[in-house]
């Protein structure tokens, strides 16, 4: 191709004529993000909610999201299941060397939540309630006294 037949101003396209290649949505609409951090976002409103109750027992609580849950020969009695599924997992914390401990941390399970809700608002809802659920298994209360609502 001759620069006397490229169009000035026109598109450009790499050799191929591919065209341009990038994001087609600008990283400021909301369009442009993940499902993974669509579901972070999720956990972390969950989590800002309870902490405005229980701040004071939830200090030093991590919180964390792995996309699938490990295949383990057994959980123990601290995983929330759906039939034989974990879709969460409190460790609980525990003292470490030197004499530093190793905090709470709830783990919660984003593909087989996902699996389980039919939209992104049932889906907001299965989060919350799971870690209501695992707040309440760790401060050993009831999750109805965690979350009245």
């Amino acid at each position: 191709m001759s620069s006397a037949s490229r169009r000035p101003g026109g598109p450009h396209r790499d050799r191929r004529g591919r065209g341009m290649r990038g994001r087609l949505v600008p990283a400021t609409v909301p369009l442009a993000r993940s499902r993974s951090q669509i579901f972070d976002d999720m956990v972390l409103d969950a989590v800002e909610e309870l902490e405005s109750r229980w701040a004071a027992q939830l200090r030093g609580v991590e919180f964390a999201v792995e996309d699938v849950p490990p295949e383990l020969p057994s959980y123990d009695s601290d995983v929330l299941e759906d039939g034989s599924v974990p879709l969460a997992r409190l460790l609980p914390g525990r003292d470490g060397p030197r004499g530093r401990g190793v905090p709470p941390r709830i783990v919660v399970y984003r593909r087989p939540l996902e699996a389980r809700a039919m939209d992104r608002e049932d889906l907001a809802d299965l989060v919350h309630d799971v870690i209501v659920e695992q707040v309440a298994n760790l401060l050993g209360l009831d999750p109805d006294e965690i979350d009245p609502t």
